[in-house]
């Protein structure tokens, strides 16, 4: 009997990789470093003001300095890439954004504060980062599905904001009897950070098992990432850094000066949090049917409609919809530039492609915060800051329109 043919006629494994478990366990590096260290700082934002006695171009520095990390960190992660594996990126960069989450509660002068911001940042990219190139990975192994899980990794970030919307209001109420009680706020959303690290260790010994999925792109060829082939949409990205940064550090402060309860607040962002998480349900489809910019510039645009309406009215509903909207379409923005890599770049390329993007992206969110802030500190205030970034948000959008198709 020729053992051989045998052998080869053996059907092959069926794969009983759990992609699901797999892509919901790794959002929580999008939880970590978006969702608590970058936008938990908008519910910390108005105590530590006033405690400290900032003004709102120092407040809304410190998430200037928390991007400009961010930026550092996305141009040394391709360098890191080359030197270590992207699970052991994703687990030593969460466990450092925990240590700094944890050290910017033992500071009260600006110069420290704005230092940990940054070294936060540095730390949230690489995370950031590595665990995209991850979902990444996991979605090419699952192609009609591969949408619906890079959705699923970037909506962790909606993870972080209700965890942060829920946590934070009850730690400040119980620490509001202690001189700069907002550090308890810090202290505790480092250790959730670090539960989450813990968490991801499963994630990461699993896919650092597997090879990255074979080179070739759809529609065939061997292609480079080229700055110029997107330039189109790494100027409309940049208009999404520069925007939404602004709604995401001041709307919190914005609704308090309109008078709005703490419990109304909570409220507001737990449930912008949840419609972040309910996104990568709600753009798979379009996320997989555009290799061009259009997915990017249509969620810009939708963006840009919810970020204005906080400046325009006070009203409930439409404050409550405008942080439904706004959670419901953000991070697919960002899911949008990873599919539009994916697209149209071979594997070997996507790790260039994601870090080019991520670039223009910190570049993007170092202005939008300091603009915001020195217009909040004029006469029209919060409410005409949060028109600049609506606008920033539209220009991103026609920007968008112009990228073609490479494959």
């Amino acid at each position: 009997m020729d053992h051989t043919a045998a052998h080869d006629a053996t059907p092959p494994a069926p794969d009983t990789t759990p992609y699901l478990r797999l892509a919901l366990a790794l959002s929580l590096g999008a939880a970590v470093s978006l969702g608590i260290t970058r936008f938990a700082y908008g519910l910390l934002l108005p105590p530590m003001r006033e405690d400290l006695g900032w003004s709102y171009t120092l407040a809304g520095a410190m998430n200037t300095f928390n991007a400009l990390g961010y930026l550092l960190g996305a141009l040394v992660t391709p360098w890191l890439m080359r030197r270590l594996s992207p699970t052991g990126l994703l687990l030593s960069g969460s466990l450092l954004a925990s240590l700094f989450m944890g050290l910017s509660g033992f500071f009260t002068s600006a110069a420290p504060l704005l230092a940990q911001r940054l070294l936060a940042g540095v730390a949230s990219a690489l995370v950031f980062i590595a665990g995209g190139l991850l979902a990444a990975r996991l979605g090419a192994r699952q192609p009609r599905r591969s949408g619906f899980l890079l959705g699923l990794y970037y909506g962790g970030t909606g993870l972080g904001i209700v965890v942060s919307a829920l946590g934070v209001p009850p730690v400040l109420a119980a620490a509001a009897g202690q001189a700069h009680g907002w550090a308890w706020v810090w202290w505790g959303l480092a250790l959730v950070c670090l539960l989450a690290t813990a968490l991801m260790v499963w994630p990461a010994r699993v896919l650092a098992g597997q090879a990255a999925p074979a080179a070739g792109v759809q529609g065939g060829g061997v292609r480079v990432f080229r700055v110029r082939d997107f330039a189109a949409s790494l100027a409309g990205y940049a208009g999404f850094g520069v925007g939404y940064i602004g709604y995401m550090t001041f709307v919190i402060a914005l609704l308090r000066e309109q008078g709005s309860t703490p419990g109304a607040i909570t409220a507001f962002y737990a449930l912008l949090g949840a419609a972040v998480v309910a996104s990568s349900r709600i753009w798979a489809g379009l996320l997989d049917r555009h290799r061009d910019g259009q997915a990017l510039a249509r969620l810009n645009a939708l963006l840009g409609v919810a970020a204005i309406v906080p400046a325009l009215t006070a009203s409930w509903p439409w404050v409550l919809a405008s942080g439904l909207v706004f959670g419901g379409v953000f991070l697919s923005v960002v899911a949008s530039t990873t599919a539009l890599v994916r697209h149209n770049l071979p594997p070997a390329q996507w790790a260039a492609g994601i870090s080019a993007f991520t670039i223009v992206f910190a570049a993007g969110q170092i202005v939008g915060p300091t603009v915001v802030g020195l217009i909040a500190d004029g006469p029209g205030g919060l409410a005409r800051g949060l028109v600049f970034s609506a606008v920033a948000l539209w220009v991103g959008a026609a920007l968008a329109t112009r990228q073609k198709s490479l494959a």
